[in-house]
């Protein structure tokens, strides 16, 4: 025994069987191999044709089966079953979940595979079981493996090396931005973005034609992704991202509209979702969130999608507004979710993060090489059958020596070699000769021959000169690529939509004057100023909204459509609008509400506004400063910068004590003088200097001292310059000019001085306004009437009369608002509505200057 083991030692040394090897080594290259294989056989396509193998294999599978788009379907599982037995050795599940994936429209742009049966669905149902569901190819598919047995691609050996497959498709479809694709390696990762295939072929066409071409001019073809479910791609600097760098996150949203129903209800309806949203989660969680009262304002939420299309509803509570629950739901749910795109495909077997250019132009190298593998073959086969139909014509021509001699020779063999050396014909044309049948020898299926020679050296010229010339080639790659198109093209479903930091609107935008109108609940609306005609002094006016009841337009502003608006609510908030983003009415609609537009609370009331030109000019929002007025009196200064940067949600613009609230904002340059007036008929004068600049959250210093506290502080001017006047009105209709003059300058926190006679015909003041010779004054009452009248109209006169009647108003109604307007350049027009008449009673009546000044 002992010598026998001997033996066995000396057979096989010890040392031969067990080789000492580093673990960590070891290790290393066993993952650096299990990684690369899983980079470039399994997860990432394959920059040519955009397939991973399992893809390739499918496909390639279904075409030997003979599934092509006009044969019956087959069952899926015999599909199945014959690419696990012939090309994929994994699990069915894999290839079946290949296959499924392709023909769902909702996860392809394009499927390959024309399923029957249940293929699952949107909502994340499964698909039936592979013995259940058939499929087929698509037509499109069949582009992608067209020619492939004209050794057009590289094919390699099976799993077993029995069978030969192809490496990569000859595809003239650019299937890998067309479709895209996502897998994850190890270590790296690719998500790609699909695209519309009519635009993708422009694109390429257009790289055809300029191979210098930059990425920016192939995006004036390729817009940007264009994914199955629709929907909207929201923003452009992700998408400008991924085309010029291979990364970049694309926002992407639900299309959703609001409508009402005829009951007066509001409803959001979602028509299409984002890509690759699992419909019935984003249900189910946005109801979570609804109970959990982290989403207001939804009553409902239903889905009536059908075959027809999709539609999700949510119904909208009758206190709620649509566009902030809109809003709320792109915030807080899938309706708004984000395609990280990763460009990463393998290049001659190696991954490569690829920009749109490279994308292009590796499909535009691949088809070169397809064309010139299929030219090449089709020459040598057509040279091939010239080659023979040449035999066929020297046999014809001796035709009665080659019969002879086939009568003459012993065995087809002899008869071969004589026919080789009687007539110097190749072993091939000798061959072909004898295989002949006798049919071929009548006189018109000679004429054929000729005719098929002729046709074949005429084609055998075009391929040799395709082979020669690259801009042939290049001329057959646009002409499938166009033809392609025409099939297969169609309109991009999904809309790309600007954010707000992606463009200026206001370079699409007239910068045209304007009006706009804030009502006493909040309606906005801006209108031409042009629609708006003077009238003279003391008339009715005409209709300038038609408001709800108890409403009534409280703001009129004139602007430009470029400005900037800063809006003060009562409680001191400040919020950003740019003009143009008011939504435009008639002269006589009454608006939207102000909350569908920015964040305004509901319960907040829009008190006064500030119209800024830029917010971007760093030394003028230096130098110019807001001074602000509260009811009770108080007054505040502070730098415009401090307001230059919005949030959506406001900024809080002055601390208001307890009952007392914001009333007037003026943007002045830190030098101006400042007028305060009281409801009991008083107004203070005093310089701004004499008030300093604080922050943000600061309540501000007393500017007047109120006399009863009843009393209140209806307005403020600031004034620059000698010319401007100060015009006092009343609420029931008078109104008088003050030269600025008149009230001298004291220290802020005074009693003031006597600005207006306040009787019971006046009524007490309701607005202050520093006015000069050119300029319109508009004049709005509650019951909606504007009308607008030349400020020179106006005579000045001293500070304590009772000034002069500026329009007629019918029983109990009052004046809301007042603005000033520039003067147009047009002639006096007066309002085809109304005539306006004046009281003969109403003539100016000066009154003793009150002895009692402060």
């Amino acid at each position: 025994m002992a010598e026998e083991t001997e033996n066995d030692n000396n057979l096989v040394p010890a040392n031969d069987r067990i080789i000492p090897i580093n673990i960590e080594d070891q290790m290393k290259s066993a993952y650096i191999d299990y990684s690369m294989s899983v980079i470039v056989s399994r997860a990432l396509p394959d920059a040519r044709d955009g397939m991973k193998p399992v893809h390739r294999r499918v496909l390639y599978g279904m075409l030997d089966l003979g599934v092509t788009s006009g044969k019956p379907y087959k069952k899926s599982a015999r599909i199945v079953g014959d690419v696990l037995g012939k090309y994929h050795p994994h699990g069915d599940s894999s290839v079946y979940d290949t296959m499924v994936r392709m023909a769902q429209d909702w996860s392809l742009r394009y499927p390959l595979v024309d399923g029957q049966g249940n293929y699952g669905s949107i909502d994340g149902d499964p698909p039936a079981a592979m013995r259940y569901t058939e499929a087929r190819l698509k037509k499109i598919a069949e582009e992608m493996l067209s020619d492939i047995n004209k050794d057009t691609v590289d094919f390699q050996n099976n799993f077993d090396d029995s069978l030969q497959e192809p490496t990569v498709l000859p595809t003239r479809i650019p299937n890998l931005l067309v479709n895209g694709a996502s897998g994850i390696a190890v270590g790296m990762a690719t998500n790609m973005a699909p695209h519309n295939l009519s635009e993708v072929i422009d694109g390429t066409i257009a790289f055809i034609d300029n191979r210098d071409i930059e990425v920016a001019e192939l995006m004036q073809h390729i817009k940007g992704p264009d994914f199955p479910t629709g929907a909207l791609i929201y923003g452009y600097a992700g998408v400008q991202d991924a085309c010029n760098t291979g990364r970049g996150r694309i926002v992407m949203r639900a299309k959703a509209e609001i409508e009402t129903t005829k009951s007066g209800k509001e409803q959001i309806i979602v028509t299409e979702i984002p890509y690759q949203v699992n419909k019935a989660n984003m249900i189910e969680r946005t109801a979570e969130l609804v109970n959990e009262k982290k989403l207001e304002g939804i009553s409902a939420i239903r889905d009536e999608s059908d075959r027809t299309g999709m539609r999700v509803v949510y119904d909208i509570k009758r206190d709620a507004n649509a566009n902030v629950v809109l809003n709320n739901l792109f915030k807080y749910t899938a309706l708004q979710t984000s395609f990280s795109v990763n460009n990463i495909a393998l290049v001659k077997g190696r991954p490569v993060l690829m920009n749109l250019k490279d994308m292009i132009h590796e499909f535009v190298e691949h088809r070169h090489d397809v064309i010139v593998r299929r030219t090449r073959y089709e020459l040598a086969e057509a040279e091939k059958r010239a080659h023979i139909l040449e035999g066929y014509l020297i046999a014809l021509d001796h035709l009665d020596e080659v019969i002879k001699l086939i009568r003459n020779s012993d065995t087809p063999e002899d008869a071969r070699v004589g026919l080789m050396e009687q007539f110097g014909l190749s072993d091939l044309q000798a061959r072909a000769i004898l295989d002949m049948t006798l049919r071929r020898l009548t006189g018109l299926e000679r004429d054929k021959i000729k005719e098929e020679y002729a046709e074949l050296m005429k084609t055998i010229d075009y391929l040799k000169s395709v082979l020669a010339d690259e801009e042939l080639r290049m001329k057959i790659i646009k002409d499938e690529l166009i033809e392609i198109k025409e099939k297969f093209g169609d309109e991009r479903r999904s809309q790309i939509v600007h954010s707000a930091e992606d463009m200026r609107m206001e370079d699409f935008i007239d910068d045209e004057e304007i009006v706009i109108t804030i009502s006493h609940n909040s309606y906005v609306k801006r209108t031409p100023l042009s629609e708006y005609k003077r009238q003279g002094r003391g008339g009715r006016g005409s209709i300038g909204t038609n408001t709800r009841e108890e409403d009534f337009t409280e703001h009129i502003i004139t602007a430009s459509a470029h400005n900037y608006m800063l809006l003060f609510t009562e409680a001191g908030r400040c919020f950003w609008l740019r003009a143009f983003e008011i939504p435009e009415g008639s002269r006589t609609s009454r608006g939207r509400a102000l909350q569908n537009i920015i964040n305004v609370p509901k319960e907040e009331k829009i008190k006064a506004f500030i119209l800024v030109k830029n917010l971007k000019d760093q030394e003028y929002l230096e130098n110019n400063f807001i001074i602000m007025c509260t009811k009770k009196g108080t007054i505040k200064k502070t730098s415009l910068e401090a307001y230059s940067r919005p949030r959506a949600n406001g900024i809080n613009a002055i601390n208001i004590n307890d009952g007392d609230q914001l009333i007037e904002a003026c943007l002045t340059t830190g030098s101006s003088e400042i007028v305060m007036a009281l409801r009991s008929g008083r107004a203070i004068r005093f310089n701004e200097s004499t008030v300093r600049p604080m922050g943000r959250t600061a309540t501000g210093v007393r500017g007047i001292t109120l006399g009863t506290e009843s009393d209140e502080v209806i307005g403020m001017i600031s004034v620059n310059d000698s010319e401007t006047t100060v015009l006092v009105v009343s609420e029931k209709g008078y109104g008088k000019r003050t030269d600025i003059e008149d009230y001298r300058v004291t220290n802020r926190g005074g009693k003031g001085v006597k600005t207006i006679n306040v009787t019971d015909k006046t009524g007490e003041l309701v607005a202050i306004k520093g006015v000069t010779d050119n300029e319109d004054l508009m004049i709005i009452n509650k019951s909606g009437i504007v009308i607008r009248i030349a400020v020179e109209e106006l005579r000045v006169m001293g500070r304590a009369t009772q000034g002069v009647r500026l329009i007629n108003l019918k029983d109990n109604d009052e004046i809301a608002s007042i603005t000033k307007v520039d003067r147009e350049e047009e002639s006096e027009e007066e309002s085809d509505l109304v005539e306006g008449s004046t009281d003969n009673d109403d003539s100016t009546s000066e009154e003793n200057t009150d002895s009692n000044e402060e």
